[in-house]
């Protein structure tokens, strides 16, 4: 899912001829506290409702310093690069800007979080299964074979680096299709895996919840 996809049309622009008691009651009724500021197609930066609450009413937002004014994204950037930069910067609204540095628009971030909560597949049934891998160890065309051994798919994964100072491992996050995932539990056992976390409304058997809480507490996890 591209930037450009994301566009929210009916989020407002401010305007520097706009004033600070209009840029407050959009924010109010968009429940946002932050707009994008553009003056024609160019995009000026970005107005916060705490630097609006500092200033007049009735001034213009021409009068006002707005924050982040390189910051923006390009229409063809992914989903998760918009995640990037909207956490880096500690953003609500990421502008767009295209190639010819004309401001395209503006990008909610809650729509965002919405779309890519989506996209991991959160509204399909189905366990997580969390297993730690080493940056080195790591093989993502393995998981898949020893999952679908089981006839299991993988709805969605995420991994995440781990810390070579703290000598934390690294995190493989699974989204299955299944919420009996008792065989895969068992095959990563198997091979050695070592698993981190299991998140099922299917109860384990006793065996298998034995077996899996007697590895977790000799981890120590």
């Amino acid at each position: 899912m591209l930037a450009e996809e994301l566009i929210d049309p009916l989020l407002p622009t401010l305007r520097p001829t706009d004033t600070v008691g209009k840029a407050l009651d959009w924010m109010q009724e968009f429940r946002i506290t932050q707009l994008a500021l553009a003056e024609g197609e160019t995009y000026v930066g970005i107005l916060s409702e705490e630097r609006l609450m500092n200033a007049d009413e009735e001034d213009s937002l021409a009068e006002l310093e707005p924050e982040y004014a390189t910051v923006t994204v390009q229409p063809y950037q992914h989903l998760y690069d918009l995640l990037r930069t909207a956490q880096l910067y500690q953003l609500e609204v990421l502008p767009v800007v295209d190639e010819e540095q004309q401001f395209a628009g503006s990008i909610s971030v809650n729509e965002l979080l919405r779309r890519f909560a989506s996209e991991l597949g959160t509204q399909e049934e189905g366990a997580v299964l969390v297993l730690q891998v080493e940056d080195r160890d790591y093989s993502m065309s393995e998981v898949s074979r020893l999952i679908e051994s089981n006839d299991v798919k993988i709805v969605s994964s995420y991994f995440h680096s781990g810390d070579y100072e703290t000598d934390r491992p690294g995190k493989l996050t699974l989204k299955l299709n299944r919420r009996d995932i008792k065989a895969v539990i068992a095959t990563f056992e198997r091979y050695n895996y070592v698993i981190d976390s299991v998140f099922t409304t299917e109860a384990l058997d006793t065996t298998d919840r034995d077996r899996l809480d007697l590895l977790l507490r000799y981890l120590n996890i």
